[in-house]
């Protein structure tokens, strides 16, 4: 039996892991595990259009993205215009990271580099409708120095992960 539950993907474990969780606390809790049962089911009921926008971005990037495409702007040979590339996308894309990672892992099925990936995520945090937000709180001049700080780093991170992962 443990052989069979080692084959499984890590998504069923995780899926069966809280599924037994749950089932554990409703005996030891039944009203705390009611509750955070419906907030989970509320939760996920409110990501479906999200998700629904994803797998049609997704659809849509089987017809329109190319591998070569891919491979030629974010791929092994894509150079600075790639870390350019992955840190305007990052910049010009608002809206939840998890909404991001099956397209990024699309992306990376296509021969993004990890070194990208990492850029792109780091740069998520430099987002054009909260720059606004940061400059009324913080100032300009510090708005500024972070978004900068932000940018620098995240190319540096890339190069490091770039190494790391060896690609």
């Amino acid at each position: 039996m443990m052989k069979s539950f080692e084959k499984l993907p890590g998504g069923v474990k995780f899926f069966l892991a809280t599924g037994t969780l749950y089932a554990a606390i409703f005996f030891i809790n039944a009203d705390f595990a009611k509750k955070s049962f419906v907030h989970f089911s509320e939760t996920f009921l409110g990501m479906l259009p999200i998700l629904a926008v994803v797998f049609f971005v997704m659809f849509l990037s089987y017809f329109f993205v190319s591998p070569e495409l891919v491979k030629r702007h974010l791929g092994r040979d894509s150079g600075a215009k790639g870390y350019l590339w992955a840190t305007l996308g990052a910049i010009a894309i608002s809206g939840p990271p998890y909404v991001l990672f099956p397209i990024l892992r699309d992306l990376k099925k296509h021969g993004m580099k990890y070194s990208l990936v990492a850029v792109f995520m780091n740069n998520r945090n430099v987002q054009p409708t909260f720059l606004p937000v940061i400059a009324y709180y913080f100032g300009t001049l510090f708005t500024i120095v972070f978004a900068f700080y932000i940018i620098v780093f995240s190319l540096l991170s890339g190069l490091i992960i770039g190494r790391l992962m060896k690609e």
